[in-house]
């Protein structure tokens, strides 16, 4: 059996491990949150659509996640 090697890195200040070589994209499936109403902050920067995909993840990145509710 290989076993999947993982990077460190900080969501809403909780350390979490993730994939070596995961985007925000899959971190954010891996969260089970649709990426459609989440505002996704990486390393102070807002990251928004297709770039999701392209951004990938490097050991002691924080993210920020704010998830929208809605309702009335």
């Amino acid at each position: 059996m290989t076993a999947t090697a993982t990077i460190d890195v900080l969501v809403n200040g909780e350390r979490r491990p993730v994939p070596a070589g995961a985007t925000l994209l899959e971190l954010l499936g891996i969260l089970e949150l649709d990426p459609r109403v989440v505002v996704v902050e990486h390393n102070r920067n807002i990251v928004r659509g297709p770039e999701l995909g392209r951004q990938r993840l490097t050991p002691g990145d924080a993210i920020e996640l704010v998830h929208f509710v809605g309702g009335g």
